[in-house]
């Protein structure tokens, strides 16, 4: 998994174990004496085979000589601690919500991805003294508006025991099977997939345990309906979407944004962009983000 130039792996403490976390320290990026006083960016990865703070390593390093950034692991997921366990929605949001109150002294501006940008949005609920603003990419719980994600064959097929160690083992954390899921499932034009994003998602779906998380996932277990939550929604929000984002696409995100205008200020589309436009569009992202915190803070 990279670790851009000029950043450091750290990490803290959470009650489900310890969390790795990537930020800028000292050259090229910014002078120690003034990291303190720096708003801070938490910058956080949705899930899938592979998944890990890489996902936003085309994106963050933008933002390291003016802001304090800071991109984790999720726990099960990357160089963070992979616990035997079937994960549950609220290990999630207990875990998001300790990491930032610990690496932050005040609110943050939360960049975040697909279902963990979903519970970024329960997180903000509970704890809107955390958070400045979110900028969430394709946020949505995978069972919204009433559909049953669970209900899937592939989450059926993936909720055999053996059947589902054998699937993630031969089918999911293998080279062919990770750059297949980009190509056909994740980037809306598979020449954008190069062979370094291959790898890092490669790394990450091989650390010991790295299956726990991930078919807790596919077997639909942290799925929610955030039709239900997002109108207690108070943080000033932006959302972007990928026109061709294959597992809920821009019309499901238009529905959940209309449903609380006063807080989601900003939907922006981006058409021929799949699910993870700061991977195919790393460039337009950045602007984006930086459009964004700026109209937010107004």
């Amino acid at each position: 998994m990279l670790q851009p130039l000029g950043f450091e792996q750290r990490s803290i403490k959470t009650s489900l174990g310890r969390m790795v976390y990537y930020t800028a320290v000292g050259a090229p990026w910014q002078d120690e004496k003034l990291t303190s006083d720096r708003e801070t960016l938490v910058f956080l990865h949705g899930f899938g085979g592979g998944s890990s703070a890489y996902e936003w390593s085309k994106v963050y390093p933008a933002f390291a000589s003016e802001y304090r950034v800071v991109a984790p692991d999720l726990i099960g997921w990357g160089r963070s601690e992979h616990p035997q366990r079937n994960y549950k929605l609220d290990d999630y949001l207990t875990t998001i919500q300790e990491f930032i109150s610990q690496i932050s002294n005040g609110p943050v501006v939360a960049i975040a991805s697909s279902l963990t940008a979903a519970f970024t949005i329960r997180v903000a609920i509970a704890y809107p003294q955390l958070f400045k603003s979110l900028i969430l990419v394709s946020p949505a719980g995978l069972s919204d508006f009433g559909e049953d994600y669970t209900r899937s064959i592939f989450a059926q097929i993936v909720s055999v025991p053996i059947v589902d160690r054998l699937l993630y083992n031969t089918g999911i954390a293998t080279e062919g099977g990770i750059r297949s899921f980009l190509d056909q499932r994740q980037f809306a034009q598979s020449n954008r997939v190069y062979q370094e994003i291959v790898d890092a998602y490669l790394q990450s779906a091989q650390q010991p345990n790295a299956e726990y998380a991930a078919l807790s996932f596919v077997r639909g277990d942290l799925c929610f309906d955030l039709s239900l939550y997002i109108q207690q929604l108070t943080t000033p929000t932006a959302i972007i979407w990928g026109q061709k984002s294959q597992f809920t696409g821009p019309d499901i995100g238009r529905r959940l944004a209309q449903i609380n205008p006063q807080s989601i200020k900003f939907f922006q589309q981006l058409d021929n962009v799949g699910l993870t436009p700061q991977l195919e569009l790393p460039a337009v992202t950045i602007g984006l983000i930086r459009k964004f915190i700026k109209l937010l803070a107004e």
